[in-house]
């Protein structure tokens, strides 16, 4: 249905819209409510501690290729057990992208730890105000499982009425399926929805499912609507 609007005007979903016309907002993770510290020095420390010595140029380098090999694969981390695997198979290819000749077994957990995600400025008091508009809140978000986690650990998980993970919808922006699944959580229309993210996926798949969308800063994005 959300898809059949914009077809019948294409422009619809892109305009801005206000406050009036809107009951919910769905949210990007990485990038719009949170980023990643930076894992180098951590790993550098880490490596070196079980004896294999790597430049920050080199853990870096390393990351990248990880990073790679995870977008490709994180919807395959739909439960604890899958999830499990794909960080077991990251970290492998972390290692072997560095050179270095450790347990992947040993060290996976090390690499997922150094993966540690905060707050981007802001977000705290932009959630603050949506809660006092009444408005209701969905992450919508190319990732695994593990958001979850991520998520309660920053005490954020109890914000949002649905968290939908490309790994739990088995669909990633895009893909406007990922968003009809949020839309049915929240029990809201597409076109009564805002989506802020920050990336052009996010527009792409919150356009074709119907939604409205606006660039993060999600702080930004919120005060445009007044």
């Amino acid at each position: 249905m959300g898809a059949e609007a914009v077809l019948r005007d294409p422009a619809a979903a892109a305009r801005p819209p206000r406050l009036a016309d809107i009951d919910a907002l769905t949210l990007d993770a990485n990038g719009t409510l949170v980023y990643l510290v930076d894992p180098v020095p951590s790993l550098v420390a880490a490596l070196a501690t079980r004896g294999v010595e790597r430049s920050p140029k080199q853990v870096a380098a390393a990351v990248e290729a990880e990073f790679d090999y995870y977008r490709e694969h994180l919807v395959e981390g739909r439960d604890d057990a899958s999830l499990e695997r794909l960080r077991q198979e990251s970290a492998a290819v972390f290692l072997t992208a560095a050179a270095a000749d450790l347990d992947t077994a040993e060290f996976a957990p090390t690499y997922t730890g150094a993966l540690r995600f905060e707050l981007l400025p802001g977000i705290a008091a932009a959630l603050e105000r949506t809660a006092a508009l009444g408005l209701e809140l969905a992450v919508v978000s190319n990732w695994d499982v593990g958001l979850h986690e991520h998520l309660d650990r920053l005490q954020l998980a109890h914000r949002f009425r649905a968290i939908v993970t490309a790994a739990e919808a088995g669909a990633r922006k895009p893909d406007p399926a990922i968003f009809a699944i949020a839309l049915e959580a929240l029990g809201v229309r597409p076109e009564r929805t805002l989506h802020v993210g920050d990336g052009a996926t996010d527009r792409e798949g919150a356009l074709a499912a119907g939604l409205h969308f606006a660039p993060a800063p999600f702080d930004d994005a919120l005060a445009a609507l007044a």
